[in-house]
C-alpha cells in the first residue's frame, strides 16, 4: 500500500485498503475556522448531538477575519469562543497564543505524523507534510464529525511525485509545487493523493513541505503527503505529548502516475492570474508592475519565509508607492521574529507588519486590492477576484521573489537587486 492507503486502514481499523474501496475512519482531529465553525454548529445543534465527541479532538482557530474586521465577522467569532467553552473545547485560538489555523496546528503538536484529519477548510492537506492523512471538508461534514468523531472516505489514487536535483539559489517548495501545478494543471490531480518523494524533498526543510502539501489542493488533490524522515522527527519532537506513527509507502505500492522532475534545472516560479497553473520561470516575465506585496498566509508565514524576505529588503526600502504586507504565520512566529530584529528589519524598509490573520488571501482585510491594481503575493491562489476587486490581478511567487519585488515595484529576481 501507499502510504495514504496506510494511513486510512489505520484509520479505519481493517488491514488494507485500495482505491475506490469506502471507508469509515475515527478522526485524530476535526478542525474548523471563523468562517466555517458558525455552520459547522448551526448543523451540530440540528443534529441534537448533546456534547462534541471528544473536546480534546476538535480545534476551533479563528484566524480569517481577525482581528475582527466589522460586526460579522465579530459575531461570527462570538459565536465560535462561546461554543468552544460550552463544551470545553482544548484547542481554541483566537488571539494570545493564536495564529493562522494551518501553521499553529504543527507547530503547537495538535496534528503528528499518523494522525488522520479533516478541517472544514480546503487547505487542511497542509500536514500531510508530517506523514498524516490531512484534508478539506465542507462544514456540514465536520458537524458530524464533531458530534461523532467519524468521517467517510473514498480511497483516493496515488500519484508519486519523484523530485531530483539540488535545488538553486531563491528556489523553495513553493516554487516546486507552482511548477507541479504548471505542469499537471489544476485538476491534473482530482481526488488524487499526491506523494512527494525524492532526494529533492529529503533536503527540503519541513517549512519547504508544509508549502508543497498545502498547495496539494491547487492541482485538484485529496490531499499532500511525505513520508516522516528524520527531519520530519527532529521538527516534530518535543511538540506533543501524544506518539506519532510512522509509515512510509511499500516498495511495491501501486501508483497511477509518477511524474519525474529535475528540480537542479528550475528557477523561481511566478503564477500569473487567474488560475494557480498558469506559471512561468522568472526570467519569462516580462515587466509586470505591482501595486502590492503580501509575504505570509498558511502558505508562506512561517518564520524562515520571514526570514528570507528579511534577508532581501535588510537595507533597502520598498518603491515609492509600493504596498508590503507581512503577515507572521502565529502569534508565536510575530514575537520571535521580533526578537531576531526582523520586524524592526521590515518597518525599516517600510514594510507594514501585521497581526496574524488569513486577511488579504481571501479577499478579507489588510491589503484588498482595487480595480486594476496589481500584487505579488506569498498565498495560495489567484482566482478572479481573490484578494479583492474581480479587475485585481494576482501573481504568486516564494517570500524571496515577492520581498524583492516589493523594493523593485515590478516582479523581478532577488538576483535583479
Amino acid at each position: 500500500m501507499t502510504i495514504t492507503e496506510k494511513l486510512l486502514a489505520r484509520a479505519a481499523g481493517v488491514d488494507a485498503v485500495k482505491p475506490g474501496d469506502f471507508v469509515n475512519c475515527a478522526l485524530d482531529m476535526v478542525l474548523a475556522n471563523d468562517i466555517t465553525a458558525p455552520i459547522a454548529i448551526q448543523e451540530f445543534r440540528k443534529l441534537g448531538a448533546d456534547r462534541v465527541f471528544d473536546p480534546e479532538k476538535i480545534a476551533l482557530v479563528c484566524d480569517h477575519s481577525t482581528p475582527n474586521k466589522d460586526i460579522k465577522s465579530a459575531e461570527q467569532t462570538k459565536l465560535v469562543r462561546d461554543f468552544a467553552a460550552e463544551h470545553g473545547i482544548t484547542h481554541y485560538y483566537e488571539a494570545d497564543g493564536g495564529g493562522i489555523e494551518h501553521i499553529i496546528l504543527p507547530d503547537k503538536g495538535i496534528v503528528i505524523p499518523g494522525d488522520v484529519v479533516i478541517g472544514a477548510d480546503s487547505h487542511t492537506c497542509t500536514y500531510g507534510a508530517l506523514g498524516a492523512f490531512s484534508t478539506g471538508v465542507g462544514s456540514t461534514d465536520a458537524a458530524a464529525a464533531m458530534a461523532t468523531g467519524e468521517c467517510w472516505f473514498r480511497v483516493p489514487e496515488t500519484i508519486k511525485v519523484h523530485l531530483t536535483g539540488e535545488l538553486q539559489q531563491w528556489v523553495s517548495g513553493k516554487d516546486l509545487i507552482l511548477y507541479l501545478i504548471g505542469l499537471i494543471g489544476v485538476d491534473g490531480a482530482r481526488y488524487q493523493s499526491l506523494e512527494f518523494t525524492g532526494p529533492a524533498i529529503d533536503t527540503l526543510s519541513m517549512a519547504g513541505r508544509f508549502t508543497m502539501c498545502n498547495m496539494a489542493i491547487e492541482a485538484g488533490g485529496k490531499n499532500g503527503v511525505v513520508a516522516p524522515d528524520a527531519t520530519t522527527m527532529q521538527w516534530a519532537e518535543g511538540r506533543s505529548e501524544r506518539e506519532a506513527t510512522v509509515l512510509a509507502s511499500d516498495d511495491d505500492a501501486e501508483y497511477v502516475r509518477v511524474v519525474e522532475i529535475d528540480c537542479g534545472t528550475l528557477e523561481p516560479q511566478i503564477s500569473f492570474p487567474h488560475l494557480p497553473e498558469n506559471t512561468k520561470g522568472i526570467s519569462d516575465v516580462g515587466e509586470v508592475i505591482v501595486d502590492q506585496a503580501v509575504i505570509g498566509a498558511c502558505t508562506n508565514g512561517r518564520l524562515e519565509d520571514l526570514r528570507e524576505a528579511a534577508e532581501i529588503v535588510k537595507g533597502r526600502h520598498v518603491a515609492k508607492g509600493m504596498r508590503c504586507i507581512i503577515i507572521p504565520g502565529s502569534h508565536d512566529i510575530h514575537l520571535q521574529a521580533t526578537r531576531e530584529g526582523l520586524v524592526e528589519t521590515f518597518l525599516e524598509a517600510g514594510c507594514l507588519v501585521s497581526t496574524p490573520t488569513c486577511g488579504p488571501c481571501l479577499g478579507g482585510h489588510m491589503g484588498i486590492l482595487a480595480p486594476g491594481e496589481r500584487a505579488i503575493a506569498t498565498t495560495n491562489r489567484n482566482f478572479v477576484g481573490r484578494m479583492g476587486h474581480p479587475e485585481s490581478e494576482v501573481y504568486l511567487a516564494n517570500p524571496a521573489v515577492t520581498a524583492a519585488s516589493a523594493i523593485a515595484g515590478r516582479i523581478c529576481s532577488p538576483e535583479d537587486l
